[in-house]
This record gives structure tokens, C-alpha cells and sequence, in this order.
């Protein structure tokens, strides 16, 4: 299956330009993966998969001016959201340096002019607010709250890719009012800020 009826099946429709974007980025990913260890899934139907997984909350989240996603690794699921929403103020936190290298080369391939990306710990990032707060498979959802105080804004939003222990995690970080999404073996919790 293409990624383009993969998405599509999954209500997912974009422009050929995020095609061709795509096919770079997943060319990229296999070429500096294997020498970077940037990801353990490089075959072109696990990328592809990664990619559905990163857009899949676009099915039902609100629209944003601009987003930061936390520990960003090989890409997923800012540097895909970035490629999807061009029109969206885009940062990637990431501390790793290798990583930060791969994500710059691929900023520099598309001209994803939308897109910055900082070498370093969210918690010591300055000079950031941003309207939708991303991060998959990082911290537990108490810890990513905390850790990403001084980028948010008052109504800021936040989208946290999660497997089985969300539930536990709503316990723990006494979150009231949040929605839960599944598909497959993935939750997504969307914390709607207050507007």
C-alpha cells in the first residue's frame, strides 16, 4: 500500500508536494538511520507507519498558529507534522546532536522554512511560547507537563502520543478534562487548552 492510501484510508488527505516531501524524508531516514542508529523500524512500511502515526491526530485536533514537540529523534511526530502543516510555526526540542544534524539536513532538503530546530532540554529552553505542545514516547505525561512550563501559554494545548499505561498517567497527573483517542496500540491524549 502507498502512503498515500494509507493515509487516506485513514481520512488523511494531503498535496503531492507532501508526497514528494515524504519520499525524501524517508529516503533521509534509511540512509542516515542505518549509520546513526536514528530508529530501530527503517523498512519503507514501518516509516510509513511512523508517518500515519505523527498525522493521525490531525483527524481530530483544532487547527494551530504554531507548535513545539519534545524530543523530537528521528522525526516523529513534529518534523512530519512541520511537513504536513507548512503554514504552522514549527520547533523541534531535541538534545541529541546526531539527531539535531539529521533534523537540520532534512530542514535544509525541503526548505521547511516553517521549521526551527534547538539543541537542547526543553526545560532550558528561553524566548518560546507556543500554542500545541507534542511529544511521543519522552517521559511520563506529569514529568512532560512540568518540563515544558516555560513554553507554553496560558491556553496552550497539548498532544502526548502514548501506548498502554495513559490511563494510570491521567491518574497520576490529575488531568480532568483531556480526550483519549486509540488506534491500534496507540493512545493519543489531547489536553485542549482553556481558550
Amino acid at each position: 500500500m502507498s502512503l498515500k492510501q494509507l493515509l487516506e484510508k485513514n481520512n488523511l488527505t494531503f498535496d503531492d508536494k507532501f508526497y514528494e516531501d515524504c519520499e525524501v524524508f524517508i529516503k533521509l531516514l534509511q540512509q542516515w538511520g542505518k549509520i546513526h542508529n536514528l530508529s530501530g523500524r527503517l523498512s519503507t512500511e514501518d516509516i510509513q507507519e511512523n508517518i500515519l502515526d505523527s498525522l493521525y491526530p490531525l483527524t481530530f485536533i483544532d487547527n494551530y498558529d504554531s507548535f513545539a514537540d519534545i524530543g523530537t529523534g528521528a522525526g516523529y511526530p513534529g518534523l512530519i507534522i512541520a511537513i504536513a502543516k507548512r503554514d504552522m510555526k514549527s520547533y523541534l526540542i531535541e538534545p541529541r546532536i546526531k539527531r539535531v544534524s539529521f533534523l537540520n539536513f532534512v530542514k535544509a532538503s525541503l526548505k521547511l522554512e516553517n521549521l526551527t530546530v534547538i539543541c537542547d532540554r526543553v526545560e532550558k529552553v528561553k524566548d518560546l511560547s507556543v500554542d500545541l505542545i507534542t511529544s511521543r514516547a519522552v517521559t511520563n505525561t506529569s514529568l512532560l507537563l512540568d518540563i515544558t512550563q516555560n513554553i507554553k501559554k496560558e491556553n496552550s494545548s497539548y498532544l502526548f502520543y502514548k501506548g498502554s499505561m495513559l490511563s494510570e498517567e491521567i491518574e497520576n497527573a490529575q488531568i480532568n478534562d483531556c480526550k483519549v483517542v486509540n488506534r491500534n496500540d496507540r493512545n493519543y491524549l489531547y489536553i485542549k487548552g482553556a481558550k
